[in-house]
């Protein structure tokens, strides 16, 4: 199961409910994919089909809603 938290435009900010304990969030559009830890600061795990703009864009998105993600 993995529960929206939010969405911005075309990207949806979800996580897994049964994954591992390290705060992180997972983001998906029709392009591609990407994962941010929030942990111990806010950094790109991994992605694939994003480019350096949407990358750029999404970890602000993310720093923006840090205190929402961490509360689900």
């Amino acid at each position: 199961m993995s529960p929206t938290v939010f969405r911005e435009g075309k990207y949806r900010f979800h996580f897994f409910s049964k994954e591992e304990d390290r705060v992180h969030i997972h983001v998906v559009s029709p392009d591609g994919e990407a994962k941010f830890w929030l942990e111990p600061t806010i950094s790109l795990a991994n992605y694939f089909g994003l480019s350096k703009k949407e990358l750029n864009f999404l970890q602000k998105t993310v720093e923006k809603h840090k205190n929402e993600i961490i509360r689900k």
